[in-house]
């Protein structure tokens, strides 16, 4: 918990600061007070807006992550390039390679996502009035799980087809044209301006301010789940700020910290990438522990995994783990 603590409070910082430099880009101004409304904007809805009000916003928020998707078609792109690295990536044990990769997966699969999801499931069953816990009303299991595996699925193929955007993006943009050395992503715009034109620079700009707005709940909400729920306070979004005080102020200590980080000598990409890094490493104790939870019935009664989730689960587990031991063997060798 301490290391995933750790790995938001660094996203939350970098995130921060790529919205404050994105939105001077746009319309100028200083970036720290950019970077201080923010954080202010998205704590302040956490904890006075109504939870169901705001999870509406979010939704629609979503859609900011088509931008990425606009940029991707709008620069020059070999597609046929794309295809075979696609099916045939050019594999390589090299050190920075296999960080690459640690990093890729810990952005796909990161360990305060399990919270986050687990925290707002829960969230959404206390808003229905005719919703129960499962344990309470099993009944209700196969309709809740068809919705909970519909919306993964969708949800993490949209994710990683906008990842995938991101990368073509900026491998056909930015790498293709010499620039490989990006400190912060106001000059990743920038470069895009220079390389793609302004509509490219302004929707890849936009999207950084859209994303990073869904971003900044999620990490510090499963922050505070995660720390809420070991100490065993009160906890959740739907509760009024006096009735789960401390779950909130660490909402607000998370939001005023990542604040703080801007303010330091910090490399906001560099940190990004390691924070990436990290959460690739303690996705994997966190994965094993769930597998075995998940597996027992003095835990999950009715609801143990399936056959089939087993084999997926363990399989995710293992490849996790295989990429983050093959990267400590890189550095040590």
């Amino acid at each position: 918990m301490l290391l995933l603590l750790i790995a938001n409070l660094i996203n939350l910082g970098a995130d921060l600061g790529a919205m404050g430099a994105a939105l001077k880009l746009m319309v100028g101004g200083p970036v720290l007070v950019h970077i201080v409304a923010f954080a202010m904007l998205s704590c302040g809805l956490q904890i006075f807006a109504r939870y169901k009000r705001y999870t509406s916003l979010l939704k629609w928020g979503c859609l900011a992550l088509f931008t990425y998707v606009i940029c991707a078609f709008v620069v020059d792109v070999s597609w046929d390039k794309v295809g075979w690295a696609i099916v045939w990536p050019p594999l390589s044990i090299n050190a920075d390679y296999l960080m690459a990769i640690v990093a890729v997966f810990g952005t796909t699969i990161s360990p305060y996502l399990f919270f986050w999801q687990a925290g707002q499931e829960v969230e959404e069953t206390k808003e229905d009035p005719d919703a129960r816990p499962l344990i309470r009303a099993p009944g209700q299991a196969e309709g809740e799980f068809n919705r909970i595996r519909i919306d993964t699925y969708i949800g993490m193929g949209i994710s990683n087809f906008v990842a995938l955007c991101i990368v073509i993006t900026t491998a056909a943009a930015l790498n293709a044209k010499g620039v490989t050395e990006i400190q912060t992503s106001a000059q990743a715009a920038e470069a895009l301006r220079a390389v793609a034109g302004p509509l490219t620079f302004a929707v890849f700009a936009a999207g950084i301010i859209g994303t990073g707005m869904l971003a900044l709940p999620a990490l510090a909400g499963s922050a505070a789940y995660a720390l809420g729920e070991t100490l065993s306070w009160r906890v959740g979004l739907a509760r009024a700020p006096r009735r789960a005080k401390a779950f909130y102020a660490t909402i607000a200590v998370g939001m005023l910290l990542g604040v703080a980080l801007n303010f330091s000598p910090i490399d906001p990409i560099k940190a990004l990438y390691w924070s990436a890094v990290l959460n690739g490493v303690v996705a994997v104790p966190l994965m094993v522990t769930m597998m075995f939870m998940t597996m027992r019935r003095s835990v999950m009664a009715g609801f143990t995994l399936t056959p089939a989730l087993q084999i997926m689960g363990w399989l995710a587990t293992a490849t996790m783990a295989t990429t983050a031991v093959a990267m400590i063997w890189s550095w040590l060798k």
